[in-house]
């Protein structure tokens, strides 16, 4: 007679089952082909052929996996993925709020958590070296291309990405922002002076995820006759901060000699 915990090994033997499919569906192999077919998933997980379609068709009824109506074929799907984008940026906010405090506290500036959002920058958080929040910037997108935040979120960006993410609106120069990408990229940190706003000056350096890629960014903004004459500065301890944030996410890097 069936117990309690034959039936709770059971569910888990399934769900280690579909933890497999999921992990082949994320391999380089899928990931270059776009999507992996069910004949494919089946020798990868060494399982049946009958038995991997049937646990597809139910994940992808959950939106766990997408199936490709032309190819049949299967890819990780947008539940998925939303779950993961929500984890990964509760993550992030909890792991950079400390070393913000520390920068804020070090350059008596507030310093914010950036991320990019279609052609804005999105203020996820602000700490005060003063009162360690200041909420008024939180929530609150301006203009990627002309913020040194959108400057080092864009640094994976090719100039045909660049025109694909501007093209509609009222377009930058994009030849001109790949070239200050490219500096931001050379110097490890972007610093706009009174582009984005008269009187304003900025700094920001790229938080990376374990992949390496730029997920966030690290700014500083004050006022120019404050931060003006000390954006390099500035700048360089911006790095080190989004350095320390990004090997907290798994990213391990050498030392760039900027930073040293």
């Amino acid at each position: 007679m069936p117990t309690p915990d034959d039936g709770a090994r059971h569910q888990g033997h399934g769900l280690r089952r579909d933890l497999d499919l999921l992990e082949a569906l994320a391999s380089p192999e899928a990931q270059r082909a776009g999507e992996l077919g069910v004949v494919r998933l089946a020798q990868l997980t060494g399982r049946e052929k009958s038995q991997v379609s049937r646990a597809l068709k139910a994940l992808a009824e959950e939106g766990v996996v997408e199936r490709d109506p032309d190819t049949l074929g299967y890819r990780l799907g947008w539940r998925l993925f939303s779950l993961v984008a929500r984890t990964v940026e509760d993550r992030l906010v909890r792991t950079a709020e400390p070393v913000l405090r520390e920068l804020s506290a070090e350059l008596e500036e507030t310093s914010h958590l950036c991320v990019l959002r279609d052609q804005e920058v999105l203020t996820l958080l602000s700490v005060s070296g003063h009162s360690f929040r200041a909420h008024d910037w939180e929530g609150r997108g301006v203009p990627a291309h002309c913020t040194s935040a959108g400057r080092v979120l864009l640094l994976d960006a090719t100039p045909d990405d660049l025109y694909i993410r501007f093209a509609g609106a009222e377009e930058p120069a994009l030849p001109d922002l790949f070239l200050k990408i490219q500096e931001a990229r050379r110097t490890g940190y972007a610093r706009v002076l009174e582009e984005f706003e008269p009187g304003l000056a900025g700094v920001s350096a790229p938080i990376r995820d374990f992949r390496g890629r730029v997920i966030a960014a690290v700014n500083i903004s004050a006022p120019t006759e404050r931060l003006g004459e000390s954006l390099e500065a500035a700048g360089r301890e911006t790095a080190k901060a989004a350095a320390r944030i990004s090997a907290h996410l798994g990213w391990e890097s050498h030392p760039a000699a900027h930073l040293t």
